[in-house]
């Protein structure tokens, strides 16, 4: 995505699902990026930052880095995943 000719940078974010012990710490901390799936509560990417509709895998702006690394800073169980 660019914004005044300047390529926003974005970083990708990965949950793996199946490993959550759904605590919340992660839609506590960064709920913009984070949340509780309906059927199974276990911790997915909101719709806006997902990639492909896969709710395991998102892109987020850097704007969001500090609250996206305190999530994954948070969880007791370290699934969140952030590559540049």
């Amino acid at each position: 995505m660019e914004k005044s000719g300047v390529k926003e940078e974005k970083m990708k974010v990965t949950i793996d699902r199946e490993e959550c012990t759904m605590c919340g710490v992660c839609y506590d901390e960064c709920p913009e990026v984070f949340e509780a799936n309906e059927d199974d509560d276990l911790s997915q990417i909101t719709e806006e930052y997902r990639v492909d509709d896969d709710i395991s895998t998102g892109e987020v702006p850097e704007d969001l880095r500090d609250s996206v690394t305190e999530a994954a800073e948070g969880c007791p169980v370290e699934i969140i995943h952030i590559e540049e």
